[in-house]
């Protein structure tokens, strides 16, 4: 059985979770929405209504895995003119700002290889980021970036999906630190009515692999859900119902601020009543 537990900041914050006898709530927004210090406020508002590790998405313009809300705010961030170094700006200023907090960039593969591999693992952990989660990139091909990752203290996150043999489930835990992000349903990401039952089973196969902790997504949007998934998942990552109360707000800073501080605080109390 593969052990990656690690001394980082990451596996720290899912250790302090473990240790309140709860699962971890973990919360997304891509960078430069609405905009370059909108979303930088934005993720701020998160960490204060209690998600204890956050994910900042680096938006592009083909993002195959996300829904038609994710879609939106990375189309919103790329016309603003979002850059990489806005995406470090924004760890930075969370970092900073929350330093019990694990901040992680969620970005597909090719960013990161124009960037350069060094140099982006370098920066964000400059920047002080905790690591990485790269939902593209297979194992098989991914030497260059965990030996980068591994100098610098970062962790690597790997997704894992209902789909998954036991065999494949092996290969991939073995490669990744920090946690094993386990997509609770098949297709794209998006708020949903049910998180679906395949969920459970994937956590239970993916736990047989490795020591790692296992966290859930796609599809959490209510505290029900979120009690739910923190019955068997080791952390909860919530993406899409967080931009969709941006989204809502037309506009209004303060309005938005104020709704994804709130449905951090519902989820937060979600998964400490599982």
């Amino acid at each position: 059985m593969a052990n990656k537990l690690s001394a980082g900041k990451l596996s720290g914050r899912l250790a302090a979770a473990k240790a309140e006898d709860r699962a971890a709530l973990i919360g997304y927004l891509p960078a430069g929405f609405p905009t370059v210090d909108g979303g930088i406020r934005a993720i701020g508002a998160l960490v204060e209504g209690g998600c204890d590790v956050v994910e900042v998405g680096l938006p592009h313009s083909d993002p195959v895995l996300d829904g038609a809300v994710i879609q939106t705010a990375d189309d919103i961030a790329l016309r603003g003119g979002v850059r990489i170094k806005d995406v470090l700006r924004t760890v930075q200023e969370v970092a900073t700002a929350h330093p019990r907090v694990a901040v992680l960039v969620m970005t597909y593969w090719n960013p990161v290889d124009r960037y350069g591999v060094a140099r982006f693992a370098a920066d964000l952990a400059a920047a002080g980021g905790a690591g990485c989660i790269l939902p593209d990139l297979p194992v098989e091909e991914s030497r260059e970036w965990r030996e980068a990752a591994d100098e610098h203290g970062l962790d690597t996150v790997f997704v894992v999906a209902p789909s998954s043999k036991d065999e494949r489930l092996a290969e991939v835990t073995a490669a990744g630190s920090g946690f094993v992000y386990a997509a609770a349903v098949m297709g794209v990401t998006g708020t949903r009515s049910a998180v679906g039952s395949l969920a459970e089973d994937l956590v239970a196969r993916t736990r047989a692999t490795t020591d790692l902790p296992v966290c859930v997504g796609l599809g959490v949007s209510t505290p029900e859900q979120a009690a739910e998934v923190a019955a068997f998942a080791d952390g909860v990552i919530v993406g899409s119902a967080f931009v969709k109360r941006i989204l809502e707000a037309d506009g209004d800073e303060p309005a938005a601020l104020d709704a994804v501080r709130a449905l951090a605080g519902e989820l937060a109390q979600g998964v400490r009543r599982r």
